[in-house]
């Protein structure tokens, strides 16, 4: 029971003041600057015309990869929806491949291969929308297997399976398939490694070079202000347009079979294998052969070993600490009320949502004082806080999803038999969601290890992890050599991902 003197309510009460710490008071900090910094120098900032053009960049960036990740996920998603293709979940876990690679690594792909386009926008939206495409994907998979079967067995008694494909599948669909495209123009906006490297002037490369290059605080917070409220906006549309969705029951789902496009395995496959292999083939492909340079693995290692191990040793605490912290936080969130799920979805989403620079400048601009914040600041600790503040948000919603496939009459249950709630937690639910904290622990590590754009930030003087080592010596350094390390962090990142895909087809194959 919920009580002040409940171990459930001071378990929850602890996590919900981590979260506050690391995630909300960081944006609260640079909001409040930007009030502060007044009024007529935010009118003038903001009116001037370099930062007009980088809105107008940063919209154009962002809507063009939206666009196009759609168009090459959405079909996906149909086809691991309702096409029986062979090796499904194996594939389908290599489609989502690409999201776990750091964009800044496809984005250094893209600079090897060279062409025309490599230093432009069309070249960003490009390298994004294969990075993230898998977002519309999985999106559009989970809302076609939400859908009734019968309503597009009705269908087909008197239309063909185009028809209904038109008229109800993806009607149907075109909620969460919107909302999906509205998170990836937000995480597309927000992104800072590949329009850096790709030298395509926007918000978040603005905000770095005020505040790393020119140490004007406040002037990184001003710059900040539209890149911020345009994340907000879109990403709260998202999460509304989203609904329940994003914590589902058991009930919600079907067992839909793939009835509707059964002859349409060849070409569905063709495709898959087409786009993986241009998201995740190509790029790995272009950096081994810039790395065949290399006339020493072991020099590069060795020149590189400090932050290999900072990134592996900070990449692991960091997701412990945001597991351990969003179980909780995800449990509150699925045993909320509707009104109140709702309400944190929007908020975990917003602040996922929220840009890497700007996360980078406000836990600066909180921590760089005098007193027990200024003991953290200039440590590896500031590195662990830029993990929780950017991702306890979407471990919070992984988790929540996890628990609601857990009755509540089992704890209910455990109560009337006189378990306490400790009691309950560890030996009902617990056991019953540890695959999802493993799964968590695992995108958490993933994304941790491939952070950029806030770590280059507050990394601690002489301190580095290895997205940090990676893009700074990128200018001067042999591109073998750097293209040798960002092969493995690839290796890192996608070896959960194939261990997981061997795992599949061995549990399908007995």
């Amino acid at each position: 029971m919920w009580g002040l003197r409940s171990s459930r309510t001071a378990v929850v009460g602890i996590s919900a003041a981590a979260f506050v710490v690391s995630s909300v008071l960081p944006l609260g900090y640079m909001l409040a600057q930007s009030v502060t910094s007044g009024a007529g120098q935010a009118a003038v900032l903001l009116l001037d015309a370099r930062q007009r053009a980088l809105l107008v960049t940063t919209a154009l960036l962002g809507t063009g990869t939206a666009i196009l990740a759609t168009i090459i996920g959405a079909p996906l998603g149909l086809i691991l929806a309702r096409v029986a293709v062979p090796f499904k979940p194996a594939l389908r876990v290599a489609l989502a491949a690409p999201l776990a690679l750091p964009p800044y690594v496809a984005g250094l792909a893209w600079v090897y291969l060279g062409g025309p386009w490599t230093y432009s926008l069309p070249g960003a939206i490009l390298v994004l929308s294969f990075v993230l495409y898998p977002l519309s994907m999985l999106a559009t998979e989970v809302a076609l297997r939400r859908i009734e079967p019968r309503l597009e067995e009705a269908g087909l008694v008197v239309a063909s399976p185009g028809r209904v494909l038109r008229r109800i599948t993806m009607p149907l669909a075109a909620p969460a398939v919107a909302a999906a495209a509205l998170v990836i123009f937000v995480l597309a906006v927000s992104e800072f490694g590949v329009p850096g490297l790709l030298r395509v002037r926007v918000f978040t490369t603005e905000v770095f070079t005020a505040f790393a290059a020119l140490y004007d605080f406040s002037r990184a917070t001003l710059v900040a202000l539209p890149l911020l409220g345009l994340s907000i906006l879109v990403a709260g549309v998202a999460a509304l347009l989203a609904g329940g969705g994003l914590v589902v029951t058991r009930r919600g789902l079907t067992t839909a079979q793939p009835l509707v496009f059964d002859g349409w395995e060849r070409w569905a496959s063709v495709a898959a294998v087409g786009v993986l292999a241009l998201a995740l083939g190509a790029p790995l492909a272009v950096l081994a052969r810039e790395a065949l340079g290399v006339s020493s693995a072991a020099a590069v290692l060795e020149g590189s070993r400090a932050a290999i191990v900072n990134s592996l040793v900070l990449a692991a605490v960091g997701a412990t600490l945001v597991t351990l912290i969003g179980m909780w936080l995800g449990y509150a969130r699925a045993r909320a009320t509707r009104r109140s799920g709702v309400a944190a979805d929007v908020l975990f989403i917003v602040l996922f949502a929220v840009p890497s620079t700007i996360v980078g400048v406000g836990l600066i601009g909180l921590w760089n004082r005098e007193g027990l914040l200024g003991r953290i600041y200039g440590t590896d600790g500031m590195l662990i806080l830029v993990y929780l503040a950017r991702f306890l948000p979407v471990a919070a919603l992984a988790l929540a999803a996890a628990v609601r496939y857990v009755p509540t009459s089992h704890e209910e249950a455990a109560s009337v038999g006189g378990a306490g709630w400790w009691r309950t937690m560890s030996r009902i639910v617990l056991p019953e969601i540890k695959l999802g904290l493993l799964a968590t622990w695992i995108v958490v590590f993933i994304l941790a290890f491939g952070e950029l754009g806030a770590s280059i930030l507050v990394a601690p003087p002489g301190e580095a992890t290895l997205p940090i080592r990676i893009y700074t010596i990128i200018a001067n350094t042999p591109p073998a050599h750097v293209a040798a390390l960002a092969l493995l962090q690839s290796a890192v990142v996608l070896s959960p991902l194939v261990l997981l895909a061997l795992g599949v087809a061995i549990r399908r194959a007995r």
